[in-house]
């Protein structure tokens, strides 16, 4: 098997085929958009190849056959006929204030004129949007086609100062509109981005608008199947662990088949080790910010119900916690329920990276004290290896008390019992062990079970007044959680954890090991 050069970074669809990157054919994908309709929405989180295929689909308008030779489309399209396409990318740079996004919207128009061909026009931004549509379709003798990258950029980056992205929102809208008041010279369109604001907000009515963001056969529209990986990568697969690679990096899911980052992927087979590549190209101080803010207890986000339009629902000012961890890709569907006429949806983390970055990232800052947060985690790995339960309690006694008092003043969740839990948990997740938060049996719900090193770990917390109860094991026993363990063979150990709220650590620490 040749070995190809992997296009880590490279969007451009023409720089990928002639200089013979590794390539996943997406253009079965881009025939059927065009087949079936003529204006389409697509919200993924970012590197997931979003730029990459809307490049493929303006050089498959633009008839530029020796690119598209031996893929799926070469066949199946017409390469006599070329359209003229107009391109809009927020994707580069940020903006600022409204009058930035109208200098930069000026100077998209420019360049899609310049390349078109057609006479510079100086209106205002809606007007000299219609003048470029109907004067491209003129010069061209077919409808234009219009492909907007990262629709949504110049609001996000704004969103920790509402008015500017209401602003920015709006100059926005002033552009989209466009779209739906031109469609009898547009013969397809279609706007990508991160998140999916209403139409009501941005896209001024266009209701022509086909959200195939959670359409299950799109689901793999973007991203790297696992049939991707056995065979386009195969060549990059000898010397890595291929069940390490799924556990790693697979599980985006959109209600269809679940895919990898090709970010991801594309990194490990370079660099040929195992790390939080896609997590640490975007640090979601505003994601932990909002976490912190909420009050989010860390092991819900294991498994979090929600509905359609809920995980759909994104405006400024008003973000539901679901929304933005699945529209920035830190949690993905994990389960599809129809019930009567709703649709449900289960969420919880794609795969052992994204778990344990964001575990740890919000370890780090919850804490307080990123440094001993790093130095905790190391530690505790190695004495669950030795299941040294002394030592454990020392790691988290010493990781409680390192908090300063006036960070939990300034943070406000001194009062949330769950917090106390949280940083346990998180301290678990981020290491990548198998952990079941809210474990359920017949008999009630246990706090926390961890398999690891072939032993079953149960845990159970208390926040008591001040000493110790013993409440916490005494639970253990009584609700029998151990039972519907004992079936795997393997050591059990049953742990009681009691927090105080007086002294903000832990009092209470008792450990029962059992067959």
């Amino acid at each position: 098997m040749t070995r190809r050069k992997l296009p880590i970074g490279i969007q451009t669809f023409g720089k990928i085929r002639e200089a013979d990157y590794y390539y996943v054919d997406k253009t079965s994908f881009a025939l059927k958009l065009i087949e079936e309709g003529t204006t389409y929405f697509l919200s993924r989180p970012r590197r997931f190849g979003k730029s990459l295929f809307l490049d493929t689909l303006a050089e498959l308008f633009a008839g530029n056959e020796p690119l598209f030779r031996g893929l799926h489309c070469h066949d199946k399209w017409d390469w006599n006929t070329k359209y003229p396409v107009i391109r809009i990318s927020f994707a580069a740079g940020t903006m600022e204030s409204r009058a930035e996004l109208n200098e930069r919207l000026h100077h998209i128009l420019a360049e899609n004129e310049r390349l078109l061909g057609v006479e510079k026009d100086e209106s205002g931004i809606p007007d000299r949007f219609i003048a470029l549509i109907q004067t491209a379709k003129a010069r061209f003798g077919q409808r234009v086609v219009v492909l907007v990258d990262e629709y949504d950029k110049p609001i996000l980056d704004n969103l920790t100062r509402p008015d500017l992205a209401r602003e920015m929102r709006d100059g926005l809208r002033n552009l989209y509109s466009v779209i739906k008041d031109q469609d009898a010279h547009i013969r397809f369109a279609m706007l990508t981005g991160v998140s999916k604001f209403s139409k009501v907000n941005i896209f001024s009515g266009l209701n022509n608008l086909n959200d195939i963001t959670l359409d299950a056969e799109y689901s793999d529209i973007c991203g790297y199947t696992e049939a991707d990986v056995d065979t386009v990568f195969a060549p990059e697969l000898e010397g890595l662990d291929r069940e390490k690679i799924r556990r790693w990096y697979n599980g985006y899911n959109w209600s269809g088949e679940a895919v990898y980052n090709p970010f991801d992927l594309l990194l490990l087979f370079q660099k040929r080790e195992f790390r939080s590549f896609w997590f640490e190209t975007g640090t979601p101080t505003f994601l932990v910010d909002m976490l912190t803010e909420r009050k989010v207890y860390l092991p819900t986000l294991l498994k979090m119900r929600s509905s359609s339009e809920l995980i759909s629902a994104f405006e400024v000012g008003d973000i539901s916690t679901e929304a933005l961890m699945f529209q920035s890709g830190y949690l993905t569907i994990i389960e599809k329920k129809i019930q009567g006429d709703n649709i449900l949806f289960t969420l919880g983390y794609p795969n052992r990276e994204v778990r344990g970055a964001l575990t740890g990232n919000i370890l780090r800052r919850w804490t307080g004290n990123p440094q001993k947060a790093v130095e905790s985690s190391f530690d505790l790995h190695d004495a669950l290896e030795a299941n040294d339960f002394g030592k454990i309690r020392e790691i988290f006694f010493s990781l409680y008390a390192s908090i300063p008092n006036d960070w939990f003043r300034k943070n406000g969740i001194d009062q949330f019992e769950g917090y106390y839990a949280s940083v346990f948990y998180a301290s678990f997740a981020a290491l990548g062990l198998d952990i079941v938060p809210e474990d359920v049996s017949n008999q009630g719900r246990l706090d926390m079970a961890v398999q690891f090193n072939g032993q079953v770990y149960l845990f159970e917390f208390k926040v008591v007044e001040d000493a110790a109860e013993g409440k916490a094991l005494a639970q253990i026993r009584e609700k029998q959680y151990a039972d519907k363990y004992r079936s795997l063979n393997q050591p059990i150990h049953l742990i009681g954890i009691e927090f105080s709220k007086k002294t903000r650590n832990v009092v209470g620490f008792e450990v029962e090991s059992a067959g």
